[in-house]
């Protein structure tokens, strides 16, 4: 075996309170990213930069990021942090918000390059030269703050690209449920059933070890357990902290083992349609893991330790507690029209299969195979 590495934040705060942290910083300037109003609207930007000034850090604020962080959005963002010149970046909000934090960061310490130059995985150059990264989750599902991963949407091709480098794995990760207690019961719903779509792939990835393994299944476990809760009960403090936590342990996972196909074909299917990526997940699980059971044995590994007899049946009695549709024909989110399917059905399933994630998927699938699991999943067909 080739050497392999696990990396992971070298400081996780986590637990009611977490957030208070930021006040024990180091440093002279901070820039806050962030998305759309709902940091501001429930006063965590607020605490955020109050703490950052306790701790005699003054802060600009980068905000606007869409749900699918543009080339353009990120551009934007590291020119303001080149003006100001932070030694923080504070990453607060959903997935988007981190995701296009890590990526302003690379622009920042590296203005001369281009976005193309790091699309290929361990492309990026070396970070940290002018500032270090903290990541502070709003949600329970893309584990960007625990996560060498950030996924940026080139708005002219309609592609997202999964950017990979073990450099953007944040210094500080902030898990504070009183945060993710402010998210409506679909977004519950969807970044929950993002966490299983990663636990789930990074224990059937070809990279997974002993070292990442624990983790997916604990955060398997711990999504079948409060999922429901969280959903249910939104207030719930203790489902919102197993389902942080959750999160966190799933990233652990599949940024060290990586992924597969549902993610591969979720990455697509958002890029064209504008499908939340949870969503899209949530639907496609079932269908993938039907297609990868034929040449892996890790689903019924994960099953006897979970005590539970098959996990798609599982995902699919989350799925229908939660109102999420079991195919994209009746997904009601987008237009998604079968007309519209078939039509960019062929450059989705060539775009899912040149995916990074479809590499450590295991066995050997092919463009056809998944056009075979797209419409699988579109019509509600079952897996030959």
């Amino acid at each position: 075996m080739s050497v392999m590495s696990f990396s992971i934040p070298r400081t996780i705060y986590y637990g009611e309170g977490a957030l208070e942290k930021l006040s024990l910083l180091k440093g002279k300037k901070a820039a806050l990213v962030t998305g759309g109003s709902s940091m501001k609207k429930f006063g965590f930007l607020d605490q955020a930069e109050a703490l950052l000034k306790k701790a005699g850090i003054s802060s600009i604020l980068i905000d606007g990021v869409e749900p699918n962080p543009s080339v353009e959005t990120v551009m934007r963002g590291a020119k303001e942090m080149l003006a100001f010149e932070p030694d923080w970046i504070v990453a607060i909000g959903g997935g988007s918000a981190l995701d296009a934090a890590k990526v302003m960061w690379c622009f920042y310490e590296h203005p001369e390059i281009s976005f193309e130059s790091i699309i290929e995985p361990g492309s990026m150059p070396p970070l940290r030269n002018k500032a270090r990264f903290i990541a502070i989750p709003s949600t329970s599902g893309t584990a960007s703050e625990i996560t060498a991963f950030s996924v940026i949407t080139d708005t002219k091709s309609h592609i997202k690209y999964p950017i990979v480098s073990p450099d953007m794995v944040p210094d500080i990760a902030i898990l504070d449920p009183n945060i993710p207690m402010t998210m409506p019961a679909h977004i519950t719903a969807n970044t929950g059933m993002d966490v299983m779509a990663h636990a789930v792939e990074a224990i059937a990835s070809v990279a997974a070890t002993s070292f990442t393994d624990p983790y997916a299944i604990e955060a398997m476990r711990l999504v079948l357990e409060n999922l429901p809760t969280a959903y249910k009960e939104p207030k719930n403090i203790v489902a919102r902290e197993k389902m942080h936590e959750a999160s966190a342990l799933a990233g652990m996972a599949f940024t060290n083992a990586s992924l597969g196909l549902v993610h591969s074909m979720a990455h697509k299917v958002g890029g064209e349609f504008g499908v939340t990526h949870g969503l899209s997940n949530a639907i496609l699980l079932p269908y993938v893991i039907a297609y990868n059971r034929k040449v892996s044995d890790k689903y019924a590994y994960a099953e006897k330790l979970l005590g539970i007899k098959d996990i798609s049946v599982e995902i699919q009695r989350l799925n229908k507690e939660m109102d999420i549709p079991l195919t994209f024909k009746d997904c009601t989110e987008v237009d998604f029209s079968e007309e519209k399917f078939l039509a960019v059905l062929d450059r989705m399933s060539e775009h899912a299969f040149e995916d990074p994630c479809t590499l450590t998927n295991p066995g050997a699938p092919t463009v056809a195979d998944v056009k075979m699991i797209f419409e699988a999943a579109y019509y509600g067909k079952a897996i030959k």
